[in-house]
């Protein structure tokens, strides 16, 4: 690897960081790249994995504020993201990708258009019934397989979700968002390890780059006008899926 791509990398990781700590789009920046210095696309998918561990530390310590009083969802959630993580971890590791990518962009098309949506009045506090956690818990954990066979976008699929299930603002959902998928992220990534071959050379300006970037991007979520962020994020995700959509069916 020459310093060319290590600096590519790291430009990358910063993108990523950003993004994927404000809209879980992080591989938007950090998987192409990794195919533009040449790993071959599994390669590249486990290393990305293991290089947004970093993304995940930053993110998840620059969102304590709003993860204050939250202890009871994450107990709730994180067993979800855990075995979520492994299971898809092990898929990839045991099936070809490509049918399982197949709905990625119908997925993230709906999310996209899911966040865009005005959220509800949060006056009146969301009344949490034993089906409706059962069911947000079932969604984590399907989102969070995802994360763990490819990742890219589960962040929006699972912003989606918490906005969409009574998180009280975007900052709140965001920073949920942030656990959970860097706990599903960090499990993968060791499966990975040992059992995935791992560019580490690129492992190291790319996760630099992604913990720069990662402790940005929450601020940015806690001080912007919470409407317009929506719509760049939907906007974001609706890009990526028409470019994965072109990728699959073409």
């Amino acid at each position: 690897m020459s310093w060319w791509d290590a600096v590519l990398l790291f430009v990358a990781g910063i993108g990523g960081g950003l993004v994927g700590s404000i809209a879980g789009l992080a591989s938007l920046t950090t998987y192409p790249a990794l195919l533009l210095v040449g790993l071959p696309p599994v390669a590249a998918n486990v290393t990305n994995t293991v290089a947004l561990v970093f993304n995940g530390v930053g993110s998840v310590s620059a969102s304590l504020p709003e993860l204050r009083g939250q202890r009871s969802v994450l107990l709730r959630l994180v067993p979800a993201g855990i075995l979520g993580g492994a299971a898809g971890a092990a898929l990839l590791l045991a099936i070809p990708a490509e049918g399982f990518e197949d709905v990625v962009p119908i997925l993230l098309a709906a999310s996209a258009v899911a966040i865009a949506l005005p959220q509800r009045d949060r006056l009146v506090p969301v009344r949490r019934t034993v089906a409706r956690t059962v069911l947000q818990g079932v969604a984590v954990l399907a989102i969070c397989v995802y994360g763990g066979f490819f990742g890219a976008a589960a962040g929006v699929l699972m912003l989606a979700l918490f906005l969409r299930t009574g998180s009280d603002s975007l900052a709140h959902a965001n920073a949920t968002k942030n656990v959970v998928l860097g706990v599903a992220n960090g499990v993968a990534a060791l499966i990975f390890i040992a059992f995935a071959p791992i560019h580490w050379l690129a492992v190291l300006p790319l996760g630099a780059g992604c913990l720069l970037g990662s402790r940005i991007g929450p601020s940015i979520v806690r001080r912007a006008p919470p409407a317009p962020l929506r719509l760049l994020i939907a906007a974001a995700g609706l890009a990526l899926a028409v470019k994965l959509g072109f990728d699959t069916y073409r």
